[in-house]
């Protein structure tokens, strides 16, 4: 039969060069994949831009590539890991087709990232379970600096699919097998293939086509995706700009990844069937598809994409549910417990997660940013510099530059100076209030104070929320710019006030002062250094998971041992403290006020009792100063879900899980207290609410939105 790709047209190939001048070379790509054998065979034409005659291209190893069609010289001039170098020089105008194949097969490695926390990663891999391969895995002629346009046609088993980002899938069978197209002709920083005897489900929408493809049929599960990706392409391309690819797909991997390609996202299978992951982590792998896989991100100066799509993925999501300033506390909180001093760096230094540090920065600070900047700008005008990014970076490369002169373009503002405060300086600042008093004033009453900023570090540019709330029931809001160590403010009121705030909604990236979020797992989880403590009276079951999961932590984190409470007289004063087991001798004195029952194995809290086998528990508290947490499952199976699962509970105080799984019931935080940055201006202390903010969406819905106001230079 003819080559599927003979029957495409080929004006897409044309080599040429980028927006921002990166040659894009084009990639007509004819691949077999045996899975059973791991291996591939290849005949790829090159259409390089003419002007250059030399290029140094990279393969895996073994794949022994020759010269098969064009006049050209290839020569092996180098390795790194599992990669070959080789220089390819051109001697006359015209495509050149390199052919090659052998085998492609890596074990999946762990990479640790803090205590109890690890991901598997693959250098690529074709196997009986599936094929997942990029640029990295070298199955294509991968050229550094360059972008691609390809058409790809993939030779595989019968019932097998493949997929790869753009338009598709092309498919035909015959007797021996089934051969899938697929194109893409906006300039791509890599190319993909993903295979797999997928069960595959589709859904028309107005903004491309709804994919989802199963490693076995659920149509309930498909249905779930497919109507979330229309809603949620939908939600950006009105936010942003139109969406840029043929299709969304959903890929089940073999493993548990959370991958986020061009035109499609592959999550492992327990990810998908996750009942919250439609709507965290799925919204976050399709906005990806405008930052970072439709704007590339310039590395060299720093990774701007995940904090830009965490903000408008997850942040944006629970603002629509008014748990806004919720996650902006929680996101200051994981900055606290998880950033020590050394691990400090700029935002600019940002390049990818490797670990609870480096997300609290990369992902955390930079959204933080994002919302400081949106605060001072306002949300139509904010609204308009991400569409502006947009349209300015469609498939180029950018980085923070080019974001802030998108602000700067609507705004008319000269933002160079508070953009490199941000993405280049370490620390948090940290506010202090000081001598607020409160007069009677010719129309009202006056309140006056001053905002201080007492970290050790100059101080940063800041707009600080003041919150009033006054005796008449009405709250009055103020926003001050911050200039150096501290600022004078005077606000004049028509009723008398009953309470100040600083910055109650978390609208500011700083330090958190105690009181305004209480302990949670992540004090313990992001510690250098403490101790966990076994139950030296446990049943031998439980007491051998829990030194299992005790070797486990403890190997994953700086500074950590693990003693029995046989062995201490007291806990140690000075250190966070695990505690593992309701036999544990220190269980009932080191966690008053929570609801513990050790004597009787009961656990009371949220307004229900739980007691018996069937639960498993977590919680922390803050003792003389210092983290305690308490880790207790019911049953011995138990343990080996808890220890893979309560690392990514960090931002909750306390947990209940049931069975052996074990599957979360209860989760929740203790409730705050009051804070320094919180004045109560008389005797009477009744219950006040913050008010909401409108959420960014509601600018695209004719709603209320945030005005601007003056932005510290």
């Amino acid at each position: 039969m003819p080559s599927l790709l003979r029957l495409l047209p080929i004006v897409i190939l044309l080599a040429g060069t980028g927006a921002q001048g990166e040659p894009v070379i084009g990639h007509v790509l004819e691949v077999t994949v045996d899975p059973d054998r791991g291996t591939l065979t290849a005949d790829v034409r090159l259409d390089l831009p003419a002007e250059q005659k030399r290029w140094t291209l990279w393969l895996h190893a073994g794949l022994d590539p020759r010269v098969t069609g064009g006049e050209a010289r290839l020569k092996r001039i180098g390795t790194s890991e599992h990669l070959e170098q080789f220089r390819l020089d051109v001697r006359a105008p015209g495509p050149i087709t390199l052919s090659y194949g052998g085998r492609i097969r890596h074990d999946l490695e762990d990479i640790r990232e803090g205590m109890g926390r690890a991901r598997q990663v693959s250098r690529g891999t074709i196997e009986p379970d599936g094929v997942v391969l990029d640029g990295y895995s070298g199955w294509y002629p991968r050229i550094d600096g360059t972008l691609q346009r390809f058409e790809l046609s993939v030779r595989l088993p019968r019932g097998w699919l493949a997929v790869s980002q753009g338009a598709g899938p092309e498919i035909s069978e015959d007797g021996d097998g089934a051969r899938v197209g697929w194109r893409e002709d906006q300039p791509q920083d890599d190319i993909h293939l993903i295979a797999a005897p997928f069960e595959r489900f589709t859904a028309a929408t107005p903004n491309g086509e709804a994919q989802v493809y199963l490693r076995r049929p659920d149509p309930e599960l498909a249905q779930r995706y497919l109507d979330a990706t229309e809603r949620y392409l939908g939600l950006y391309s009105a936010l942003i700009g139109p969406y840029p690819y043929a299709k969304f797909a959903l890929v089940e991997n073999f493993w548990e990844t959370g991958y986020g390609m061009p035109s499609f996202t592959l999550l492992g299978s327990r990810v998908i069937r996750l009942p919250f992951i439609i709507e965290t982590s799925y919204p976050h792998e399709i906005l990806h598809n405008w930052w970072g896989n439709g704007v590339y991100v310039d590395y060299a100066s720093g990774n701007w994409s995940e904090g830009l799509t965490a903000y408008l993925a997850d942040h944006l999501l629970a603002e629509e549910r008014g748990k806004g300033a919720d996650y902006r506390r929680d996101s200051l909180k994981a900055y606290a417990d998880y950033v020590l001093q050394s691990d400090d760096f700029p935002v600019r230094a940002f390049r990818g997660r490797h670990g609870s540090a480096s997300q609290a920065i990369g992902y955390g600070k930079t959204l933080m940013i994002l919302h400081m900047l949106r605060r001072d700008l306002g949300d139509a005008t904010f609204i308009a510099g991400l569409q502006r990014f947009w349209q300015d970076n469609r498939f180029r490369t950018a980085g923070f530059d080019e974001l802030r002169r998108a602000f700067e373009a609507v705004s008319g503002r000269n933002l160079a100076g508070w953009f490199a405060t941000w993405t280049e300086r370490t620390g948090a600042p940290a506010l202090a209030l000081a001598d607020v008093v409160q007069a009677p004033a010719a129309n009202g009453y006056r309140l006056s104070g001053r905002v201080q900023q007492v970290q050790p570090q100059a101080p940063y540019p800041l707009t600080a929320p003041l919150l009033v709330h006054l005796t008449d029931g009405s709250v009055s809001e103020h926003r001050l710019a911050l200039a150096g160590r501290e600022t004078e403010f005077s606000l004049d009121l028509p009723a008398a006030a009953l309470r100040l705030d600083l910055d109650p909604r978390f609208d500011l990236f700083r330090r958190l002062e105690p009181g305004e979020s209480p302990v949670t797992l992540s004090a313990l989880f992001g510690a250098e250094g403490g101790v966990i403590v076994l139950p030296s009276a446990a049943p031998e079951d439980l007491m051998e998971g829990y030194r299992r999961l005790a070797a486990g932590w403890a190997g994953t984190a700086r500074g950590w041992e693990v003693v029995s409470d046989a062995d201490l007289d007291v806990l140690p004063p000075d250190r966070p403290v695990w505690l593992l087991g309701w036999e544990n001798r220190f269980a009932a004195s080191a966690l008053p006020e929570s609801g513990l029952h050790p004597a009787e194995r009961r656990l009371s809290i949220a307004g229900e009792d739980f007691r018996g086998e069937a639960w498993s528990l977590a919680l922390a508290r803050t003792l003389d100063g210092r983290a305690v947490g308490l880790i207790v499952a019911g049953r011995a199976d138990a343990l080996v879900g808890l220890a893979r699962k309560l690392p990514h509970y960090g931002k909750y105080g306390y947990l209940v899980f049931e069975g052996d799984g074990p599957d979360n019931r209860v989760k929740g935080q203790w409730p705050p207290g009051d804070s320094s940055l919180r004045v109560w201006l008389g005797e009477a202390r009744p219950a006040l609410a913050v008010p909401d903010l409108p959420a960014l969406t509601a600018a695209l819905r004719g709603g209320p939105v945030s005005a601007a106001a003056p932005l510290t230079q």
